[in-house]
């Protein structure tokens, strides 16, 4: 072969080779979205005193809290998060026990990359009926999706079902609590609580409005215990049994187990998490310290339907601000350098505790490689 002939052959190589390449680089990729979820977003007295100082007392100043967290949280398609909160609207805002806390609080965590916020929880009438109403409306202003509680039964049939288009997947959302610290729903007002007969049909209605994928979260199990109980664990399988297609759990304040259950009726692996932790607070004990997240990802198979393909999970801290210029902030796992030195200990406590948990009862739900 002479040489005009080799570098014909090389150059028509190199075509094929980059044509190849290039057809790679467009090809159809799996139609899919990676949904994250996270824990309780608490504002206790002290948060508030720390955000209006960082506000020079005039304005409640929370951008700093969520900086190092919002990568992680807007690399995910969508974001839910637990708002352990009324927007009460001010001018006084209070901690626990009756939480009211600042729009900005809600609009901080829409800026780091939360795109819905659940409502229905033990703390959602703690300041009245009339800021669980106005949670809404502040919710609806700042253009926050959100579920669990509503104006009144004429406004939860028309929200529910809540169904979201994330990258061409139909995503039906629903929300539940235990109850709310004994504070009677009145006027009309609407909170989606844990009944097995309403749970059934809303999930039934979800379907039916074309959601193929069932997401059901709730707020439940006990305070403080890092294992689920077995109310939490028949409340699980009834909700699977009822075509929900993941399971994702707060309100006890600490880490609980992440599994990967098989509904051999569906033939389908359906993650449920039974507590997330706490997302940001002012709580004191080690295992209240920080949280975790977890990552679900779902995509189409070979015959266009939607499933879930895989879950894992990180967690966080959430460190204390050491004096003026600083504030509550949520430290995701490989930043620990940022962590304060004297809180180092805390961090320590609570992730031990977390990995043991996690390592010896999660089941298929493993620690996100980075």
């Amino acid at each position: 072969m002479n040489i005009s002939s080799l570098l014909f052959a090389f150059s028509l190589l190199r075509f094929i080779t980059g044509a190849e390449a290039i057809a790679d680089t467009l090809a159809p990729q799996p139609a899919g979205a990676t949904l994250l979820f996270a824990g309780d977003a608490m504002q206790h007295q002290a948060q508030l005193d720390q955000a209006l100082l960082e506000g020079d007392g005039k304005r409640y100043d929370y951008s700093e809290c969520f900086r190092w967290i919002a990568p992680v949280v807007t690399e995910a398609d969508y974001a839910v998060v637990n708002l352990e909160v009324p927007l009460g609207g001010g001018p006084r805002y209070s901690g626990y026990p009756c939480f009211s806390a600042p729009d900005s609080y809600a609009q901080a965590l829409a800026d780091a990359g939360f795109d819905m916020m659940l409502t229905a929880n033990n703390h959602c009438l703690d300041s009245g009926m009339k800021a669980a109403r106005r949670t809404i409306w502040a919710l609806d202003s700042l253009g926050i999706d959100h579920i669990g509680t509503y104006f009144d039964a004429a406004d939860r049939l028309k929200k529910v079902p809540f169904i979201k288009d994330i990258n061409g997947i139909r995503f039906g959302f629903l929300n539940y609590t235990y109850g709310t610290n004994g504070i009677p729903a009145k006027d009309g007002m609407e909170v989606s609580l844990i009944d097995r007969d309403r749970m059934a049909k809303e999930i039934k209605l979800t379907r039916d409005a074309g959601a193929e994928i069932v997401v059901v979260t709730m707020h439940w199990g006990i305070e403080y215990v890092l294992r689920e109980n077995a109310i939490q664990r028949d409340l699980a399988k009834f909700l699977i049994d009822n075509d929900a297609d993941m399971v994702i759990g707060s309100h006890p304040h600490v880490i609980q187990p992440m599994k990967m259950v098989r509904d051999d009726k569906r033939g389908q692996l359906v993650p449920v998490v039974y507590s997330l932790g706490n997302f940001i607070s002012n709580m004191k004990t080690g295992d209240t310290r920080g949280g975790a997240y977890m990552r679900v990802r779902v995509e189409r198979d070979e015959n266009g339907k939607a499933r879930v393909k895989w879950a894992d999970y990180d967690t966080f801290f959430s460190a204390k601000p050491t004096g003026k210029g600083s504030n509550y902030t949520v430290i995701p796992s490989d930043r620990t350098d940022l962590i304060p030195e004297a809180q180092k200990t805390h961090w320590q406590i609570f992730n031990r505790a977390a990995t043991k948990v996690f390592e010896a009862e999660n089941v298929d739900v493993p620690k996100r490689k980075k």
